[in-house]
């Protein structure tokens, strides 16, 4: 005899058909739309979906940032607003470009502007759309409700417009201001790159680059005619075209080498152990406090910044210490 079961066997439940089913429904009873329209128009919260590039395939990185997307305008309707989810399309950078070359195996300015620049224009434009309809169906497959039919395209002359009349209006409120950093470039494609743009490739690839230590003349005074030198260490040769400034330690002891050309080179004391092969020979003219050193101005090295009237000086840093380099 077997014993009677409690309850049914009421199986396992078919959870890629209950997700069709429930997609089906949306699609028929319009009720994405539905909680558009029935709200009004002065209780409208704006979400534009940051616009993914269409000239590739999602992934799992597009599909997490997707729910997370899809939960603020959600929440926004429960709380009765009027949420127009438009999707969006970035056409812009150079994935769609890089995509091009690869096709048609052309690459570089020259090449392209041989191609010819609105041919080449027209590819990328056809490429950055091209697989639109496979983000479409993966986003429907996440149940998120966007927007497809009125979306919109970084390409599309009322987007840049947007965008420039956006910067209008930071220009207005004085919210713009210059500034100067360090920027990834590119020889190849001739521009600045972005983080994202520069892993689109081996740019990033690893590569050793030396150390290397720099002489930097002192500007002379009329009264002197002594050539001085400050010696600067850098483990980033690279960022030397942007140089802008030398640091000191105001209690540091610095030493003062006089070679057989009559040049004075000034170093770190407890730094000569390290440059003893160049500096050994030289005659020993004594020390000076890093403090003596602050606001002397020097000659730069290239000269891309020399417009710069406050650049180009010896300032003083807490930071600074002579356990390595100069």
């Amino acid at each position: 005899m077997t014993k009677e079961r409690p309850y049914p066997d009421i199986g396992k439940a078919d959870f890629p058909n209950l997700e069709e089913a429930i997609l089906d429904r949306w699609k028929k009873d319009s009720t994405f739309q539905a909680s558009v329209d029935n709200k009004p128009k002065e209780a409208e919260f704006v979400f534009y979906d940051g616009p993914p590039f269409a000239n590739g395939l999602p992934h799992h990185g597009h599909l997490l940032t997707g729910y997370v997307k899809d939960v603020v305008p959600r929440f926004q309707t429960m709380k009765g607003k009027k949420v127009e989810r438009r999707f969006g399309w970035d056409c812009h950078g150079l994935p769609a470009e890089m995509e091009v070359e690869k096709e048609i195996k052309v690459s570089g300015r020259n090449a392209i502007t041989q191609y010819g620049i609105d041919k080449f224009n027209a590819l990328c434009e056809e490429s950055v759309l091209r697989f639109t309809g496979e983000w479409e169906k993966t986003v429907i497959r996440q149940a998120r409700w966007v927007d497809f039919e009125n979306d919109y395209k970084t390409m599309d002359p009322s987007y840049m417009e947007s965008v420039m009349w956006a910067f209008k209006q930071l220009w207005e409120k004085d919210l713009i201001y210059e500034a100067f950093r360090v920027m990834p470039y590119s020889w190849g494609a001739e521009t600045p790159l972005s983080n994202f743009e520069i892993r689109l490739d081996d740019a990033t690839r690893p590569r050793q680059d030396p150390a290397v230590t720099v002489a930097f003349d002192l500007e002379a005074k009329e009264n002197e005619s002594e050539k001085v030198r400050l010696l600067a260490w850098t483990t980033t040769p690279w960022t030397l075209p942007s140089n802008l400034a030398l640091a000191v330690g105001a209690e540091i002891e610095y030493s003062k080498r006089k070679d057989s050309d009559g040049t004075i080179w000034i170093i770190a004391k407890n730094a000569l152990n390290r440059y003893e092969e160049q500096l050994g020979d030289m005659e020993d003219l004594g020390v000076v406090k890093g403090s003596e050193l602050i606001g002397k101005s020097y000659k730069p090295l290239f000269n891309f910044f020399e417009y710069r009237t406050d650049a180009f000086k010896v300032l003083q840093a807490d930071w600074i210490d002579d356990q390595e380099g100069t």
